[in-house]
């Protein structure tokens, strides 16, 4: 009888921990904005910041507060789709020029690389970047950019050129778990 309970607790306990959230499983936390309408997921020890003027919602990590993610709420002229817009490299050139290092800042952006894909319905490209700035510190960006309820939604992620081999692949994780609704 104790091996028949055992076993059914064993069980039990299995597929309790099978549907551990994949995203929780991989050091990420879950973020939702019912209100605007997006969500994502963050590297575990990283904290909301409260900004004014700026983002929507921006977190960085604790231990390396230079680390960050944001999102940015933007209105769409003429109520268009991401496609038109323009390309995946286009709307990354744009980005680039206008946000991440418009003149005057002394910043420079290289997009290394565009791309895309449909989840649900919507399209999203994909952007990454190489940021040079004024004191010659590179950084990685990485954005996910998308068009939802006539709104363009850039999610943005930067880290330091030293640290991203450590963080490259939770922060793609991170990027690449953002949605629009």
């Amino acid at each position: 009888m104790w091996k028949k309970i055992g076993l059914i607790l064993l069980l039990v306990l299995s597929f309790g921990l099978s549907n551990i959230n994949a995203a929780n499983a991989a050091g990420l936390n879950d973020f939702v904005d019912t209100t605007d309408g997006y969500q994502f997921s963050y590297p575990n020890g990283w904290v909301q910041v409260k900004v004014s003027n700026g983002p929507d919602v921006v977190f960085h990590d604790i231990i390396e507060p230079s680390e960050n993610i944001s999102v940015v709420i933007s209105p769409v002229p003429g109520g268009k789709s991401l496609v038109e817009l323009g390309t995946p490299g286009e709307v990354g050139y744009k980005l680039g020029k206008n946000a991440l290092a418009p003149e005057g800042s002394g910043r420079q952006a290289e997009l290394v690389n565009a791309g895309q894909r449909e989840v649900e319905g919507k399209q999203y490209y994909k952007l990454e970047y190489l940021i040079t700035l004024p004191n010659q510190q590179k950084r990685h960006n990485l954005a996910i950019v998308s068009v939802s309820r006539g709104k363009l939604f850039t999610f943005n992620a930067s880290v330091t050129d030293k640290r991203w081999s450590k963080v490259k692949r939770q922060m793609e994780n991170s990027v690449n778990s953002f949605q629009v609704y």
